[in-house]
């Protein structure tokens, strides 16, 4: 069975706590893996597509503890190794992540009648899924 209390990322070896209702993480892979091309008489022709690169994208409450931590990083420009670990709810485990990420940018505010939320977007540099 599925338990988001389960779901663990670390960002530079630290946990990150306090995220967001809804999809708190996702992770993908930024292009496919491979690309096809067909010719005139139908032969086809297919190319490994060697980009490393993928997207990590975490949602934590305004008041998450890990907001501190994760705008100072932002502000960074040295690579971090992040990893998403997920139970996949057949008794196994999937991970994500890599060795070399940033954070794109800052995340945007918003400021309204109740707690909002902040939106964190890495670039994964040696991307891999297990």
């Amino acid at each position: 069975m599925y338990d988001a209390k389960l779901v663990t990322v670390t960002v530079d070896g630290r946990f990150i706590t306090g995220f967001a209702d809804g999809s708190f993480v996702s992770s993908e892979k930024d292009e496919e893996s491979f690309s096809s091309k067909i010719g005139a008489q139908g032969d086809i022709a297919i190319s490994k597509t060697n980009n490393p690169l993928g997207t990590i994208t975490l949602t934590v409450l305004q008041e998450s503890p890990s907001n501190t931590f994760l705008k100072q990083k932002a502000k960074s420009l040295t690579p971090f190794p992040i990893w998403v670990t997920a139970p996949d709810g057949q008794g196994k485990t999937e991970k994500s992540g890599g060795t070399r990420a940033l954070i794109k940018k800052s995340p945007s505010k918003e400021y309204e009648e109740e707690s909002g939320s902040r939106e964190y977007e890495f670039q994964v540099f040696d991307y891999t899924e297990a």
